[in-house]
């Protein structure tokens, strides 16, 4: 991430005072060069949506209820339009997101929030990466995002790969088969252990809470905000078929 995103990032959860205001209204000069001072301090002064004054359990309530929209249907209308300026300038998510790529399932639609709300990080099988850990540090420190989720699906397919090779020894090719020793620890142990309906419903959920459990010791930065109760880490089930996520650590 570049200096200059940082400095923005970090300025626009500064909170309202003369100081933000200068320091919005500066970038809003470089940003704008060529336009009317006038026309550079309106957008600067735009607050980016939405203001990030969560804490992590009032991130969590507001995450849950709109997942209650989405699954009754009731989903907030919403217009590009009338936030576009004023994320062009900041950002401030209340929440991140440890997803699967798996194009069934959209963060941004399930819990019904439009651009600017969520801070999304994907890969199947809803692991942590280095550079994954690396984008959710920089939600949290300097986006100042109080909530991270990570977020399984059921039919996951990457999880089902994984079961496979652990029961038939499949192997697969490419890059795919470093999912599959990425996810084998969560397979292994949820093998291990007695539990209802499939191997792969009872791996998917020991993946979360494996990943869930990683986050929250990860240091030296998120494991240091969670200690501080700065933030919280959570983990989601998502089913297909109804679009409810369930909490499942």
């Amino acid at each position: 991430m570049c200096t200059l995103c940082i400095n923005k990032s970090v300025a626009s959860n500064l909170p309202e005072s003369s100081s933000r205001r200068a320091a919005m209204g500066a970038m809003g000069a470089l940003s704008l060069l060529g336009l009317s001072a006038m026309a550079g301090c309106a957008h600067a002064k735009l607050p980016p949506k939405p203001g990030n004054v969560l804490s992590p359990d009032q991130a969590m309530k507001r995450l849950m209820d709109g997942n209650k929209r989405y699954i009754s249907g009731k989903t907030q209308s919403r217009s590009f339009d009338s936030t576009r300026e004023a994320l062009a300038g900041g950002q401030n998510p209340y929440a991140s997101i440890l997803s699967c790529a798996d194009s069934r399932v959209s963060p941004e639609l399930c819990f019904d929030e439009e651009r600017g709300d969520l801070f999304v990080t994907r890969v199947a099988g809803n692991y942590v990466t280095n550079d994954i850990l690396a984008s959710l540090e920089y939600g949290a420190a300097v986006l100042n995002s109080p909530l991270i989720m990570v977020l399984g699906h059921t039919s996951c397919g990457a999880v089902g790969a994984t079961v496979s090779a652990l029961e038939k020894q499949a192997e697969f090719p490419g890059h795919i088969q470093s999912i599959v020793t990425a996810l084998m620890p969560a397979v292994r142990a949820a093998a291990a252990q007695s539990h209802d309906g499939t191997l792969v419903h009872a791996a998917t959920v020991q993946n979360i809470k494996q990943n869930v459990k990683q986050l929250q010791e990860a240091t030296p930065i998120l494991s240091r905000m969670a200690q501080e109760g700065k933030i919280k880490v959570i983990g989601g089930l998502y089913h297909l078929d109804t679009g409810m996520v369930e909490l499942v650590a």
